[in-house]
């Protein structure tokens, strides 16, 4: 551990401490509140022998990443028409023990092809990255985490050097149809009745 990059528990062991010492002591909590707001760093409630050299201020700490959540609309009409043009849930849950892999495989090709349709009609989909799986690349420091996953003997700090295991998928634009206010979108299919 060391000052400038404290180690998880060293970080929980510092936040505690920090918690109770703000509750306790109303001039380290107003240092603390100035260091928060980009002011000076607060004295400490003993003063530092004049020998000590100044400690650096704490960076400002990141605000925690807002949570939102997802409308399961979205997701519900993609299956429905999964459904619809790939007869996707019915594959799915089909027990396909029974059949030969044949009859698997040709079922799965229809599978396939109605799903694709489905994707190219209604989602423009794009690989993350632009190189072919297995060449080589170099991801420099600040490279995009949400983009990027990195997988294998993670070690250290970028630049990180490795190959394209694969490229990734981003989804460019979407062209969902627009639903009326009476649309029950948990209906994934409506059931059938011949008369």
């Amino acid at each position: 551990m060391t000052d400038s990059n404290p180690s998880f528990l060293g970080r929980i062991s510092l936040a505690v401490s920090t918690f109770f010492s703000i509750l306790g002591d109303g001039e380290f909590a107003a240092g603390v509140l100035r260091l928060r707001k980009g002011g000076a760093a607060a004295a400490s409630a003993t003063p530092a022998p004049a020998a000590a050299p100044a400690a650096a201020p704490a960076p400002a700490p990141q605000p925690a990443p807002t949570l939102k959540e997802a409308s399961p609309d979205a997701a519900l009409q993609l299956l429905g028409l999964l459904q619809r043009d790939a007869r996707f849930i019915d594959f799915v849950e089909e027990d396909i023990k029974a059949y030969s892999d044949a009859d698997i495989g040709a079922a799965a090709r229809l599978v396939h092809e109605g799903c694709r349709t489905t994707l190219r009609e209604h989602f423009t989909i794009r690989p993350v990255r632009d190189e072919a799986e297995g060449s080589r690349v170099t991801l420099a420091e600040g490279f995009d985490a949400t983009s990027i996953r990195l997988t294998g003997n993670v070690v250290g700090k970028a630049p990180f050097n490795g190959s394209i295991s694969h490229r990734g998928w981003r989804v460019d634009e979407v062209r969902l149809p627009k639903l009326t206010d009476s649309h029950n979108a948990k209906v994934i299919a409506p059931a059938e009745v011949e008369l």
